[in-house]
């Protein structure tokens, strides 16, 4: 088994023991993002759909850095601390995917990182 890590500037760096992505064979697994702004490490600011917005930003730049783009997403799994942002987050995903859109997960999680209400990872297949 291969296991390669995935970097990219663009995004957060990892807060904790973990790479933004590892690649093993064409498969790419994206650990978690949730809306830091890369070059400062702080939360976006705006609402919610500003920082569902920064997330997939986020899994965009990882996914690129892989040498793959967000329509090879094959899964994505989000995390909310409300699921009522359910209705938001597919708004923000339709501005990011094309169909056929990738399988998904949505969770409804007590806290996420920093306290923020919005997470997301992905299976990418190169």
């Amino acid at each position: 088994m291969s296991k390669k890590p995935v970097h990219s500037d663009n995004a957060p760096a990892a807060i904790g023991t973990y790479s933004q992505a590892i690649q093993s064979g064409n498969l790419v697994f994206m650990s978690g993002q949730i809306p830091l702004v890369p070059a400062t490490m702080e939360i976006v600011e705006g609402d919610f759909t500003a920082r569902a917005t920064q997330v997939f930003e986020n899994l965009k730049a990882v996914a690129e850095a892989a040498g793959g783009s967000l329509d090879q997403i094959v899964k994505v799994t989000i995390f909310l601390t409300d699921l009522n942002d359910f209705a938001a987050v597919n708004a923000v995903m339709e501005s990011f995917f094309n169909k056929p859109y990738p399988a998904r997960a949505a969770v409804g999680v007590a806290s996420l990182p920093k306290g923020v209400d919005v997470e997301a990872e992905a299976i990418l297949a190169l």
